[in-house]
C-alpha cells in the first residue's frame, strides 16, 4: 500500500513538472512572436519635405544646324567648327563645297543674258514688222481709194469697163480687210514672242537668285551665341546600326545628304537642369520652390535654382529593367555661371515647404494591399489591417490620416512574420533542474 501511494505521488509530480515545462515553452513562443514583430506608435510632429535627386545640366536654348536642302545629291563639308568652340550669332559654323552651285549660277547667268538678247531682238523684229505693216496698210487704203474714184467714172464708161472697176474695188477692199487681220496677227505674235523671251529672262533671273541663295546657304551660320557640339555621323556605317555601336563625329571632307543634322549650338548663358522624380516625391513639389545645386565637376561650389516645370505624366524605363514610375522635371538656375557646361551632373536638394503638426509614421510602417496603403494596428495580441491616407512623404517618414495619435502599428508585415519558423529553445529539463 505504501508503495502504491509513492507511485501515485511520483506520477503527480512528473505530470506537474511536464505541465510547467509546457507552460514555459508556450510563454517562450508568445514572447518570441512579439519580438518578431517590432512596432512603433503614431506621433505628432513636423515633416521635412526635402527631396534629393540627381540631374544633368542642359541648355535651355539650342540651335540645330543642318545641311541645306540643295539638289538631290550629297554635299561635301569643307569647314566645320570643332566641338566646344565658342561662337557668336551669325558666325559660320559649317561650310559646304559650293562648286556645283557656282556652276549653276554661271549657267543661269548665261541663260539670263541670252534671254535679254532675245527680248531685244524680238522687240526690234516687232518694230520692223509694225513699220512694214503700216506701209502695206497705207498702200491698201490708197488702192481702195483709187478704185472708188474709178467707180465714180462708170457712167462715162462702157459697161464692161464699169464692171471691171467694180471688181477692182471689191478686190481692193478684200485686200485691205485681209491686211488689217494680218496686222493684228503680227502684233499678237510679236507680243507672244516678247512675252516668251521675258518669261525666259524671269526664269533665268529666279534661277540665278536661287543659285546665289544656295551658295549663301552653303555657309551655315548660328542664330545664337553658345558652344558648338558636332553630331555623330549616322551615315558613316552605310545605313547599318546596332545597339552599342560607336559612330564617329562629322568632320571636314565628309559627304552628307541635304537636311542631315550635322551640329548644334548650345546656349550656355541659359542653363537648366533636367532630372527625374519618383512618384512619391512628385506630390510634395510645387513650381517655383527653391533648389540647392551641387555640381560634381565643381567641388565645393553651390548654386541656387528653382523648379521650372514638373511633368504631369509619368514615364518608366521598361527596357532598362526599371519599372518605377518617374516624372520629368526641369530646374532653372537663378544666376548663370560661365563655369557650367552642358552634360555636367549635379546633386539637387529641393527645399520643399515643411509641414507642421501632423501625424507621422516611418515609411516602413506603410504597406500596400489591393493598390491601397494600409497599416497593421496592434489590438491586444493580434494585428488588424487599417486603411490610411498618405498626405505627405519625406525620405524616411510619411504624414498620415485615419489613425489616432499613439496608435501602435507594426513595422513589418505580421502575416509574413507569423509564417517564419520560430527558434526552438534549448533541451527541456524536468522540474528540479536535473538533466538526463
Amino acid at each position: 500500500m505504501r508503495t502504491s501511494h509513492k507511485a501515485v505521488l511520483g506520477t503527480l509530480l512528473a505530470a506537474s513538472a511536464l505541465a510547467g515545462v509546457s507552460t514555459r515553452h508556450a510563454l517562450g513562443q508568445l514572447k518570441s512572436t512579439d519580438e518578431a514583430v517590432p512596432t512603433t506608435r503614431v506621433r505628432r510632429g513636423n515633416l521635412d519635405l526635402k527631396v534629393y535627386t540627381t540631374g544633368e545640366l542642359r541648355p535651355a536654348k539650342r540651335a540645330m544646324l543642318v545641311a541645306p536642302p540643295v539638289g538631290g545629291g550629297t554635299l561635301r563639308i569643307v569647314h566645320l567648327a570643332k566641338t566646344g568652340t565658342p561662337v557668336k550669332a551669325n558666325d559660320v559654323v559649317i561650310e559646304f563645297d559650293p562648286t556645283e552651285q557656282q556652276y549653276n549660277l554661271e549657267q543661269n547667268r548665261s541663260e539670263l543674258d541670252q534671254a535679254e538678247e532675245q527680248i531685244v531682238k524680238a522687240k526690234a523684229d516687232a518694230a520692223v514688222q509694225t513699220a512694214q505693216d503700216q506701209v502695206a496698210l497705207l498702200k491698201a487704203k490708197y488702192a481702195v481709194r483709187q478704185a472708188e474714184l474709178d467707180v465714180q467714172q462708170n457712167e462715162l464708161l462702157a459697161p464692161i469697163d464699169a464692171k471691171k472697176n467694180l471688181l477692182k474695188l471689191d478686190e481692193a477692199k478684200r485686200a485691205l480687210a485681209q491686211l488689217e487681220q494680218d496686222i493684228k496677227s503680227h502684233a499678237a505674235s510679236n507680243q507672244a514672242t516678247i512675252a516668251v523671251s521675258e518669261e525666259k529672262r524671269t526664269k533665268a533671273k529666279l534661277a540665278m537668285q536661287q543659285a546665289e541663295q544656295n551658295i549663301e546657304n552653303m555657309r551655315v551660320k548660328t542664330p545664337i551665341n553658345g558652344l558648338v557640339q558636332v553630331r555623330e555621323n549616322q551615315e558613316a556605317s552605310g545605313g547599318i546600326f546596332f545597339t552599342g555601336m560607336t559612330l564617329p563625329d562629322y568632320r571636314e571632307g565628309d559627304q552628307v545628304y541635304p537636311g542631315s543634322f550635322v551640329a548644334e549650338v548650345l546656349d550656355t548663358d541659359q542653363m537648366e537642369l533636367q532630372a527625374k522624380l519618383v512618384e512619391s516625391d512628385r506630390a510634395n513639389l510645387k513650381q517655383g520652390e527653391a533648389v540647392e545645386v551641387r555640381v560634381d565637376a565643381l567641388p565645393g561650389a553651390s548654386f541656387g535654382a528653382h523648379i521650372k516645370t514638373v511633368a504631369s505624366m509619368a514615364s518608366s524605363d521598361m527596357w532598362g529593367g526599371d519599372s518605377t514610375r518617374r516624372f520629368d522635371a526641369s530646374f532653372e538656375l537663378d544666376k548663370p555661371d560661365p563655369r557650367l557646361r552642358p552634360g555636367f551632373t549635379a546633386h539637387l536638394t529641393i527645399l520643399a515647404s515643411d509641414v507642421k503638426n501632423v501625424l507621422v509614421l516611418p515609411r516602413q510602417a506603410i504597406f500596400e494591399k489591393a493598390g491601397k496603403p494600409i497599416v497593421y494596428v496592434k489590438s491586444g495580441d493580434r494585428f488588424e489591417v487599417r486603411d490610411v491616407q498618405l498626405k505627405y512623404r519625406s525620405e524616411s517618414r510619411v504624414a498620415v490620416e485615419g489613425l489616432n495619435e499613439g496608435t501602435e502599428v507594426a513595422l513589418v508585415n505580421p502575416e509574413e512574420a507569423a509564417r517564419k519558423p520560430q527558434k526552438v529553445a534549448g533541451p527541456l529539463t524536468p522540474a528540479g533542474g536535473v538533466s538526463r
